[in-house]
């Protein structure tokens, strides 16, 4: 007999206005288990989650269904539930984590605070008794020197680091429920799977039922022990891990699958020739930054050295703050190097300026991670890619211009009639290939891509590579694709470049780098990738 469910959600429902969001979504999660909610984005994964735990604030949201918390002392019907109900459960019998710490924490109070706070307030213990177990929780979620870490403010710690204290907080008052939505999305493949080992030891230690949301069936793969796939709000597939690995019932878990990036996947095809487009000599980057004990210096870039060859791609992979995207500053004037050289095919790229530093920008294009914020809001599309072509004189007159940005959209595999939109009407992929084309309005030679397809979906992210080596063959670009995951890496990279700490660790062509690693960090960046078989076959 199986033992009786944490949470039981029956038949969930969602309507905003006239529209289901939605529609009949079914599942259960027992002590110990983790379920998985898989599915792209406005799939309804994490509507599905808001509503099933009372979380869902949206004006005009009609909620249907049953989602029983059946776990402790007293069951409660979480649908329909009196604010007053709410309170008490939140916190105190479910924790949540979300997929940015960096907006989950308040940037104004200290880690003791925002821990201490949700245990004086369900388990009511005095302020030297919290402080303590606030101490121990920081312990347990792997926090270097936590009596110390209690008095730091979330901007001074990393990406994982606030992740972890997100972690901490979830379950200062031993929850029977931990939802995680996207909770390793932003974070580094290392720093990732051991968010994942994190969260599975903290599951066995306090017997925690987990809900975990991704849109990546590799990661589900390694948490979960059953799996809900949804698409448009419907449920399309719903299995134990290994079942829906190995015999995925509907399409779309097919192609889910299919989408994830995988180490033996085949690189891209041999470029003849060795003709080198950039070259960069002991790049050397230091930034002066304000501390609570004066100002200091950082040192992000330490001699780097590598060629970006012509019709090839070089992967620049490292940790956050391994300086990569310090790199792709330095070379397209964000950021002042201190030393070092680069030549784009003969001409100074350091050294140029006036109109000679106008021209070079034109030859280098820059595709940023996140294409929400890098799209002016207030302009159409049409508007944002016209832009290159205006600031370097390429075309003449409104029609000329108008042509132009219908060819770029059709380059990148956009309808025409995407120019009159605007950056929030449309989806992810579709934002990231207007970069694309805006970045490839003015013909660069070299595209440098800084992590820009870290916040895709897998599917999309699929599909903006299979555009990008595309793009390369037809038209002989030549990339700097900057990133963290090394089954991207290898799926785009003629060359690899790792970095640590700014500097480089290893230097090689890819398939030799992927075949035999000759350093460490680089066998643990690799060994940190999810692998194609689930955790549960293993």
């Amino acid at each position: 007999m199986s033992e009786p469910a944490v949470l039981e959600v029956a038949d969930l429902g969602v309507r905003i206005g006239g529209r289901t969001i939605v529609e009949q979504v079914s599942f259960a999660v027992q002590r110990e288990h983790t379920v998985g909610i898989v599915g792209e984005s406005g799939s309804g994964k994490s509507m599905t989650v808001l509503a099933a735990t009372g979380l869902l604030d949206a004006p005009g949201a009609r909620v249907s269904g049953s989602s029983t918390l059946t776990g402790g002392s007293s069951p409660v019907q979480l649908v329909g539930a009196k604010p007053k109900v709410l309170r008490r459960v939140h916190g105190a019998r479910i924790g949540f984590v979300f997929q940015d710490p960096g907006t989950s924490l308040n940037p104004l109070l200290t880690l003791e605070r925002q821990i201490t706070e949700s245990l004086q307030t369900h388990r009511d213990m005095t302020r030297r008794a919290a402080t303590q177990r606030a101490t121990e929780l920081l312990e347990a979620v792997g926090l270097p020197d936590p009596a110390t870490r209690l008095h730091a403010y979330p901007h001074q710690l990393s990406g994982g680091q606030k992740q972890r204290a997100m972690i901490a907080i979830a379950l200062a008052c031993d929850p029977e429920l931990l939802i995680a939505d996207e909770p390793t999305t932003a974070l580094d493949v290392t720093t990732q799977a051991q968010i994942i080992d994190l969260v599975r030891d903290l599951q066995h230690d306090f017997g925690t039922a987990v809900v975990w949301i991704s849109h990546d069936l590799g990661v589900i793969g390694q948490v979960a022990d059953d799996v809900t796939v949804l698409r448009d709000g419907r449920t399309v597939d719903q299995a134990p891990i290994l079942t829906l690995f190995d015999s995925p019932r509907d399409d779309y878990t097919r192609d889910l699958l299919a989408a994830r990036p995988v180490l033996d996947a085949q690189g891209p095809p041999e470029v003849t020739g060795t003709d080198e487009l950039l070259t960069v000599e002991g790049l050397d980057v230091r930034f002066t930054v304000s501390t609570p004990v004066g100002r200091s210096t950082v040192h992000a870039v330490r001699d780097v050295s590598f060629t970006v060859r012509r019709g090839a791609t070089l992967g620049l992979v490292g940790e956050s703050g391994s300086g990569k995207s310090t790199v792709a500053a330095a070379l397209t004037g964000l950021a002042r190097p201190d030393g070092g050289t680069a030549t784009l095919d003969g001409t100074d790229v350091f050294g140029a300026k006036g109109s000679a530093a106008r021209a070079l920008r034109r030859r280098i294009g820059l595709v940023f991670q996140d294409p929400f914020s890098s799209l002016n809001p207030r302009a159409r599309v049409a508007t944002s890619i016209a832009e290159p072509l205006s600031v370097h004189d390429l075309v003449d007159g409104k029609p000329a211009r108008t042509a132009r940005v219908a060819e770029l959209l059709e380059l990148v595999g956009l309808p025409t009639e995407f120019a009159q939109r605007y950056p929030h009407e449309l989806s992810g992929g579709q934002r990231q290939r207007v970069s694309i084309a805006r970045a490839l309005a003015a013909e660069p030679e070299l595209l440098i891509l800084d992590e820009a397809t870290a916040s895709l979906d897998v599917s999309v992210q699929a599909r903006v590579l299979e555009l990008l080596a595309r793009l390369q063959r037809e038209l002989g670009l030549s990339y700097l694709f900057i990133g963290h995951d090394l089954a991207v890496i290898r799926q785009v990279s003629h060359d690899v470049l790792v970095m640590r700490d700014g500097a480089a660790v290893e230097y090689r062509p890819a398939a030799e780098l992927f075949a035999a690693p000759e350093e460490q960090y680089t066998r643990e960046l690799l060994a940190a990738v999810p692998p194609v078989t689930p955790r549960a076959a293993v």
